[in-house]
């Protein structure tokens, strides 16, 4: 890996320092800006093979990858193209895929990797609990279901 100090040192990245684009849906700075970001995950289905003659053990042989949901969170905003198009799938079944792109960002605001999620559809969204007795912000959660995702280097 290249040297990002001036002493030659690698030093990881952050994780604090990010953003999420949704190219075809908004160019808002707001709608693309989030809280945190969970769910870039991928583990092989399996399946279990008995051979004839063998009681030992089984063999687990991959079947297929699995992706898990990508989860959005981030303060809740009074006008979102985000919100519209998962309000838009939930209201009216109109159910429009689109890319997002997940980008980790260096101390520059330059991105260090990126992540291109496929096919991602609304499946869940949420708005935080209102409490009088609390002072917090509201939050909006945001579930997507992907196909897959590539890292971009």
């Amino acid at each position: 890996m290249p040297d990002d100090n001036p002493n030659g040192g690698y030093y990881p990245p952050v994780s604090f320092y990010f953003k999420v684009d949704f190219p075809d849906i908004s160019k808002d700075r707001a709608d693309n800006s989030f809280q945190s970001v969970s769910g870039l995950s991928v583990e092989f289905e399996t399946e279990n093979f008995r051979e004839g003659g063998e009681n030992r053990f089984e063999h687990v042989l991959p079947v297929g990858a699995r992706y898990s949901d990508l989860v959005l969170r981030r303060g809740m905003l009074k006008d979102s193209k985000v919100v519209k198009w998962c309000q838009d799938a939930f209201e009216n079944m109109s159910i429009t895929p689109t890319t997002v792109i997940v980008y980790l960002l260096n101390e520059k605001g330059d991105p260090v990797k990126s992540w291109n999620i496929t096919h991602a559809w609304p499946k869940k969204w949420t708005i935080s609990d209102f409490n009088a007795e609390e002072n917090t912000v509201v939050i909006e959660t945001l579930e997507l279901s992907y196909q897959f995702f590539t890292t971009i280097q």
